[in-house]
């Protein structure tokens, strides 16, 4: 069984701060959405930072990523700029994405993120075709798809794991299983919550782990990496895990009476960065100095570029059909 000490001590620092960032991140919208300036409408991923950080950490720049509605920590983890995420969710022109996609599709090409669809189970595909390209180019590239368990009913799922696994793609499928879709439960849905067993058929290696516990994910995702980097195939990695916001919006499913109060509390017990932060502590990789002057800093860095998002420009109105299609001749 693995242990925090065979993960190097850089790695370490560097789950535990991106884990921070996420969470610090989308703390500042619940902050500010209240104001009704930032009109996009906003998935949040607090309560899922351990699974963006873990997975993420093993990829390069130029791998691929492909993300979900709910994608904020997935592209704080790969490497997207916080101010131009910010001023995408402003609507404003320095977004990633100049303003027309929201909080729902930004990009990063410059990481390796071509781009993030909220159509439910469509990364599944393009992280399959990337990962396709890759292999008959030659490129090296590993490419990610991070999908919710609602993605897992869905046809293109299965669909890209027979063809990964027929064509020994260097694809990693994760699975944040939340156990809703929205607001439907799994077990209402499927008659098991296991979504790593489907790989069995197709047979793609598989894992399970607790998707709130950083190391966990960090060693499921180091093993799917490097098999997928030296030409074994896809893997399958399912971790589990709970968002504790609502399906959309800064609130709680539970004020809606989508979900009980008790369960969101239950899981806010297992908060995965206290729990990682506490390890750190124990190991001594962490001091309190230590997470009061990177709180602090993170802090003014996230309020610093949020307000120069909030203040900077919007797109003209010559740029309403500006890349929205491409003309031939």
């Amino acid at each position: 069984m693995p242990q925090l000490s065979d993960i190097p001590p850089q790695d370490r620092r560097r789950l535990w701060e991106t884990m921070l960032l996420i969470r610090r991140f989308e703390e500042h919208i619940v902050d500010v959405y209240g104001q009704q300036e930032m009109q996009s409408p906003v998935h949040l991923y607090i309560g899922q930072e351990a699974v963006a950080a873990g997975v993420c950490l093993h990829l390069r720049p130029e791998d691929y990523l492909f993300s979900t509605h709910r994608s904020h920590g997935h592209c704080l983890a790969k490497g997207a700029d916080v101010f131009s995420l910010y001023a995408e969710f402003y609507g404003r022109a320095a977004g990633c994405c100049r303003g027309k996609g929201g909080s729902m599709h930004p990009c990063a090409p410059e990481v390796g993120i071509l781009g993030t669809t909220a159509i439910v189970g469509g990364g599944i595909p393009l992280a399959t075709g990337a990962a396709l390209a890759s292999k008959l180019l030659g490129q090296g590239r590993v490419a990610v798809t991070l999908f919710g368990d609602g993605a897992s009913e869905e046809g293109a799922f299965h669909e890209s794991l027979n063809f990964a696994a027929l064509k020994a793609l260097p694809v990693v499928f994760v699975c944040e299983n939340n156990f809703y879709a929205t607001a439907s439960p799994i077990h209402q849905r499927q008659p098991h919550d296991d979504i790593f067993r489907h790989a069995a058929g197709y047979g793609i290696p598989a894992a399970q782990v607790d998707g709130n516990d950083a190391a966990a994910v960090y060693f499921a995702a180091r093993e799917a990496v490097q098999r997928a980097r030296r030409g074994g195939g896809p893997s399958l990695i399912e971790a589990r895990t709970y968002r504790w916001k609502g399906h959309v919006g800064p609130s709680c499913d539970w004020e809606n009476g989508c979900r009980p109060k008790q369960e969101l509390e239950q899981w806010m017990d297992r908060c995965p960065l206290e729990r990682f932060t506490q390890r750190l502590l124990q190991s001594g990789d962490l001091t309190e100095q230590d997470i009061r002057g990177t709180l602090e800093r993170t802090d003014v860095m996230l309020a610093r570029e949020l307000e120069r998002a909030k203040h900077s420009p919007p797109p003209a109105s010559s740029e309403v059909w500006r890349h929205v299609f491409h003309e031939t001749k």
